[in-house]
């Protein structure tokens, strides 16, 4: 009795958690482009941002920093909002991409994509948000350091996640 009434959720959810408005293979393609713009982000910052930052004198610090908030807060909103919100969709349909049929190793690798973005989400909040927050109150050289390490984390995840969604589209 049990099995026979999962069976039937099962069944009238079924239509419902299938991917309707975009394909699965739309949604893998749009997995990558936003992973391939974060890691391409990233890698931006982790060569040529933070090293630029790093370089700044104590004295001149507190504008620089000020400046360089100012002016990469907009970008990282056109970067993560995208991400997140695909990350989600991707989410949001793993039941339906398996009741589409859809190839288990593909699903994995989308899986992949989206942890990384997690992961270099919350390497983000834990890491770098808190340690920009303390620099903003003045340069400190060890702290500096803590934000380029943590930097390169991030970064490893954000090319991690574009690898991961290349293999989701390729597979």
């Amino acid at each position: 009795m049990l099995k026979s009434r999962a069976e039937g959720w099962d069944n009238r959810l079924r239509p419902l958690l299938r991917v309707s408005l975009v394909g699965v293979g739309v949604l893998l393609d749009l997995l990558l482009a936003a992973s391939v713009l974060h890691a391409g982000f990233q890698l931006t910052v982790t060569l040529v941002v933070y090293p630029a930052l790093a370089d700044v004198p104590a004295a001149q610090w507190s504008s620089a920093h000020a400046r360089h908030s100012r002016r990469i807060a907009p970008v990282v909103g056109l970067v993560y909002v995208p991400l997140a919100l695909v990350c989600a969709a991707v989410l949001l349909t793993q039941v339906g991409l398996i009741a589409d049929g859809s190839d288990g190793f593909a699903r994995v690798a989308a899986l992949v994509a989206v942890a990384a973005a997690g992961g270099a989400a919350l390497t983000t909040a834990l890491g770098p948000a808190r340690v920009h927050g303390r620099l903003g109150e003045g340069h400190d050289q060890v702290l500096v350091r803590r934000l380029v390490v943590q930097d390169r984390v991030r970064c490893g995840f954000a090319v991690l996640g574009a690898a991961a969604a290349l293999v989701a589209v390729l597979a």
